[in-house]
Parts: C-alpha cells; structure tokens; sequence
C-alpha cells in the first residue's frame, strides 16, 4: 500500500471521529473545535521526539571518519598543488 493512501486513510478516519464528535454532545463543544490544533501539536511534538531519539542512536563509524579525514587532506592537497586557497590547516 502505497504511504500517501495510508495518510489520506489516517486523515479521513481522524476527520469522520472529529465530525463524530461535533454532532454528539460526549465532549463540550468548545473543546471539540480545538481538537485539530491539538492533532497538529502532538504531530509536531512526535516528529521531534523521533528526530531526537535518531540523534541520540546515530551510530558513530570511527574507520569511516578516519578515512574521511585522509580524502579531505587529499582533497586540500590537490587544490593546493592546483593553485586554490584552501584556507588554514
């Protein structure tokens, strides 16, 4: 299944309970109105929670680093001998 039916799915089922809600008098209406602006709060909050836990788990490549650090002296070496100012060391 496609990722856009899943939202548009998740969007019409979250639309049919608040309209649900509206038309009853379970929740005042007042604080039924709001029900959208809270959807979107704790959306929000969700997605930096999940980018915060994805920081905190990135996984460290220490052979990757050093092998990064050997192609950026290279890299600083070439454009030197080329006659490009590369800044300080």
């Amino acid at each position: 299944m496609k990722h856009i039916v899943k939202i548009l799915t998740f969007l019409v089922a979250i639309t049919a309970v608040w309209i649900s809600l509206l038309q009853t008098a379970m929740i005042p209406q007042s604080h039924t109105w709001l029900l959208p602006l809270y959807l979107i709060v704790s959306l929000g909050c969700y997605g930096l929670l999940m980018v915060g836990v994805g920081l905190m788990q990135f996984p460290t490549c220490p052979q990757e680093a050093v092998l990064l650090q050997q192609d950026v002296i290279e890299a600083k070496q070439f454009l030197k001998h080329n006659g490009v100012d590369v800044g300080s060391d």
